[in-house]
């Protein structure tokens, strides 16, 4: 066997390879066997170029390749259905046909020299010699192979899933690559002696082989452990330390120095020094392949024993979760699913990395496939594992949650036979798979953080009692405080109903009894007057005499008015089913205040709606919002030559009747409005008011079934509008 033989021994060795993984740990499925169909006919093809750089007879070495050529005529129309297979493509299928009617019509002629005319020698060994119909073989071969690169680049290209990309690019640089270095073999066949580049097919075959391993390619479930990876790598460091021995033994079997003491002792300080580095940086090199960027599974293990024994806040423990999974799998995303309150759901915690799609839930139902499956095998739930388990019962379904959720793996969290909840995570960053090494560590991280949960959940049931119990107790000591202050505000409103109470009775009395004086009074003067127009007619008495008496009589007439007014506005009973008259309350509390602002520079314009109707009250409850109101009014004008316009109206569509006071006024602070009505509040000084007067005529309204409100009236000032029904 000379150099040259070593590559197309290499890519033999490949393809057998490749075809013993296909037999004894491929699937049962269509894609698997055309897999292995390629694997054995390159073996055939190999088989036949080994043995023809190898032979010395020309008659034994074309007997051979017109043999196999009889069966790898089949290699390219398999090639295509391999990859329609693979890449799920239905339609098309007139291409296979065309293609395996196309190997058959070859294959009839791969026996006679039209096919391979003969064998011709070159440097490194006899080749075939192709015939008048084999550039047709070629052809074909080119065509599937440029048509196989573009099918591979389409779906590079359009595939959104990482891990998915990563094998269609293995597999592009593997398979793909090799077709293309089988296809460049033409030249050679066709005479001209270049060393088929098609020999050299094992370098994109490893790098198949590379991607079959790290990406389980043909779902051969077969992924490389770091265990298996270290212990091939130090066999075949001990096999080429045997093999440099066994040369060195060879070569220096003749010197003297071989049979020195001093040899064995130079040569095991050069195995040493030679040795341990190149087996350090070949580790780093296959760990810079395999495990770029991997986790350190005893600092992961330890971190998150720390982060169960030191954080108990619900809040931080979820958030430290979620990111000590996203960080140690360098996953796009990762989320967290807790147990709701009402226990039928579970309800999105915390999500690290990505965002979940619009139309990803943030709640997830407890009755769900992927939930009862946790409940029942109580391990993660592996998506690449489930595709290879569509035969079982809720599979498909739990597979479908699992499209759902965007989950590669979800991590059950199990505390005391109960799922509390579930972890999901993407794909990884790097586009590998999970490993059994990963599944491993994460059936660890799952088990420590469904305590790590229970443990702030259960704190947090302790610290919401606590708080619970501080809240009521405030709520009890602020109820506390509240009655006491509305006992006190009772008792000094209710100090104050009867000083007021008296005060009306002293009024009453007080009026009645200067009623009768009065009333004789006017009596007699109104007798005088008349005595007074029948005198003597000759002698009539004095005129200014007659007007004096008149005006007195007019001056009691008032008096008596004002006394009356006093008496309606006094009464004490409590009854509210009285006709008043709105136009009379209004006037009879205007003319009980005359004397407060009569001799003040002010106007008050009076505009009362004739035949208002009568409301259903009491004439005193009202004269007192009247007198309140007014009072305020003439208050807030005194000192600014202002006017108060008082007016009543009948609101039709309401049917109610409207008593409106006015003011030029100052007006009443935006910031204050809402205050006005409250109980005992005043912006007058201390003394000079106690903040009851709007507050009471608001609950007279009330009680009347009327409003009484602050309107934003049209310039400076106030107006204040009282709302009362009408009697019916």
């Amino acid at each position: 066997m000379t150099f040259y033989s070593i590559p197309p021994l290499l890519t033999l060795i490949c393809f057998l390879a490749l075809a013993a993984l296909a037999i004894f740990r491929g699937p049962r499925t269509r894609t698997n066997f055309l897999f292995l169909t390629i694997c054995v006919l390159g073996s055939f093809l190999y088989f036949d170029i080994l043995f023809a750089f190898n032979v010395e007879s020309v008659e034994a070495a074309l007997f051979i390749s017109r043999t196999d050529h009889f069966f790898i005529v089949y290699l390219f129309p398999v090639y295509v259905h391999f990859f329609h297979a693979y890449l799920n493509i239905s339609g098309r299928k007139w291409l296979i046909k065309a293609a395996y009617v196309y190997s058959f019509i070859l294959m009839c002629f791969t026996p006679t020299p039209f096919y391979i005319a003969s064998m011709q020698k070159h440097y490194f060994g006899y080749f075939a010699r192709g015939g008048p119909l084999y550039p047709f073989f070629g052809l074909a071969g080119l065509f599937v192979t440029l048509y196989v690169l573009m099918l591979i680049h389409q779906a590079i290209q359009q595939e959104k899933s990482s891990s998915h990309k990563n094998r269609l690019k293995y597999l592009f640089a593997g398979f793909g690559i090799m077709g293309l270095m089988n296809g460049m073999n033409v030249f050679t066949i066709q005479g001209y002696s270049v060393y088929p580049p098609g020999n050299l097919s094992f370098i994109p075959l490893i790098v198949f082989a590379v991607g079959l391993f790290k990406h389980d390619l043909l779902d051969m479930g077969i992924l490389i452990r770091k265990s298996l990876i270290y212990s091939i790598l130090t066999a075949f460091l001990t096999c080429l330390y045997a093999l440099l021995i066994i040369v060195a033994d060879t070569v220096f079997k003749g010197f003297h120095l071989s049979n020195s003491m001093y040899f064995p002792i130079f040569f095991f300080i050069l195995i040493a020094f030679v040795f341990g580095p190149l087996k350090s940086n070949v580790q780093n090199f296959v760990d810079g392949i395999f495990y770029k960027g991997k986790y350190d599974y005893q600092k992961t293990i330890k971190h998150v024993s720390q982060m169960v024994v030191s954080v108990l806040d619900f809040d931080a423990i979820a958030k430290l979760l979620v990111d000590t999974v996203a960080d140690t799998m360098l996953v796009d995303h990762c989320a967290l699913f807790l147990s709701g309150i009402s226990g039928k759901k579970f309800v999105n915690f915390a999500v690290r990395g990505k965002q979940m799609n619009s139309d990803q839930p943030l709640t997830w139902r407890e009755n769900s496939a992927l939930v009862r499956w946790m409940q029942t095998h109580r391990q993660p739930v592996v998506k690449n594992n489930l595709k290879k388990k569509t035969l079982k019962a809720m599979s498909p379904d739990v597979l479908s949650d699992m499209e759902a959720l965007d989950a590669e793996i979800a991590l059950p969290l199990l505390f005391e036979e109960t799922l509390n909840g579930f972890i999901v995570l993407g794909e990884k960053r790097s586009g590998d798979l999970f490993i059994q090494e990963d599944v491993d560590l994460l059936e660890t991280l799952s088990s420590q953080s469904a305590l790590a949960i229970e443990n702030a959940r259960s704190y947090k049931v302790i610290d919401d009692l606590n708080k619970d119990l501080e809240k009521k107790v405030e709520e009890r000591t602020r109820a506390l405080k509240e009655a006491l202050f509305e006992k006190e505000r009772t008792q000094e409103q209710l100090i104050r109903s009867e000083s007021l109470a008296a005060i009306g009775q002293l009024v009453a009395g007080v009026a009645h009894e200067l009623n009768n004086p009065l009333t004789s009074a006017t009596s007699l003067v109104q007798s005088a007057i008349e005595d007074m127009d029948q005198w003597d007619r000759k002698n009539p008495p004095d005129e200014d005499l007659i007007d004096d008496l008149k005006f007195v009589d007019r001056e009691l007439v008032r008096a008596r008015s004002i006394v009356s007014s006093l008496l309606g506005l006094s009464r004490q009973t409590q009854t509210y089913l009285e006709s008043v008259s709105i136009n009379s309350v209004v006037k009879d509390a205007l003319r009980v205040m005359h004397n407060q602002y009569k001799h003040c520079d002010l106007k008050i314009v009076e505009n009362y709606a004739p035949e208002l109707p009568d409301i259903q009250g009491n004439f005193a409850n009202l004269g007192q919002v009247a007198l309140n109101i007014i009072h305020n009014a003439i208050q807030a004008v005194m000192d600014m030559k202002g006017t108060v316009f008082l007016s009543t109206q009948f609101d039709t569509h309401a049917n109610q009747v409207v008593f409106s006071c006015k003011d030029t006024g100052p007006g009443i602070p935006v910031s204050i409005r809402k205050d006005i009505f409250k109980p005992f509040f005043t912006t007058k000084a201390v003394g000079d008011g106690t903040g009851l007067g709007l507050y009471i005529c608001h609950e007279i309204v009330r009680k009347h079934g009327g409003t009484l409100k602050l309107e934003d009236p049209d310039g400076p000032g106030a107006l204040f509008e009282v709302r009362l029904p009408a009697a019916g």
